[in-house]
């Protein structure tokens, strides 16, 4: 079995004994990266519970982090900036990837003092894949008590700037669907019983 199939199959099984839903026996997997290295294709091969074989093909985005970011004075801090994918400009949670060797805390700590310039009490509470095509799995923080420390510092290709807002334009931004991690920021929500 491939090493980066480890974590992915170490998840925990059926919750039901009895169901008929059964893994697939993974065959092996490639991968590969699109020109900018940014995103990486996995495209697996399973035998099926009928014995066919199917290739899959898969985001592979490793692991992420979005911060519900809260001042004292009940307002959200949120990042402004162009994203590619819908190709807009959009306000939404602070947030990026895991590096190596960083806890999910740190990573939460990290992009939003970078993103915003923020600092905040961090908590990591719950986490969701992207996609039943995608291997990235998305954590989830509050951060409470925010105040600005300092300076965004954006790195790389970022170009963003902080934004405040009061909690009520934060659900209604959810409720439309004008942002990304529109699960995220519900989780936040119920965690701090704000729904």
């Amino acid at each position: 079995m491939p090493n980066s199939w480890r974590r992915w199959m170490s998840l925990p099984r059926d919750e039901a004994a009895d169901s008929t839903i059964r893994h697939w026996e993974p065959l092996g997997e490639t991968s590969s990266r699109g020109p900018s290295g940014y995103l990486r294709i996995l495209t697996r091969r399973y035998v099926l519970p009928d014995g066919r074989t199917s290739s899959w093909d898969l985001i592979d985005g490793g692991q992420s982090v979005a911060v519900l970011a809260l001042t004292d004075d009940g307002q959200v801090v949120l990042v402004r900036q162009f994203r590619p994918g819908p190709s807009v400009i959009l306000d939404e949670m602070p947030g990026g990837h895991v590096e190596p060797g960083d806890t999910l805390a740190e990573a939460a700590r990290k992009e939003l003092l970078e993103e915003t310039g923020y600092a905040g009490e961090i908590q990591i509470i719950s986490s969701t894949w992207l996609s039943a095509s995608a291997t990235t799995r998305r954590h989830v923080a509050v951060a409470r008590n925010c105040r600005r420390i300092g300076s965004p510092a954006p790195v790389g290709d970022e170009f963003c700037e902080p934004v405040l807002v009061p909690l009520a334009r934060f659900r209604q931004s959810l409720r439309k669907g004008s942002m990304t991690d529109v699960d995220l920021g519900y989780l936040a929500l119920d965690h701090l019983n704000l729904l």
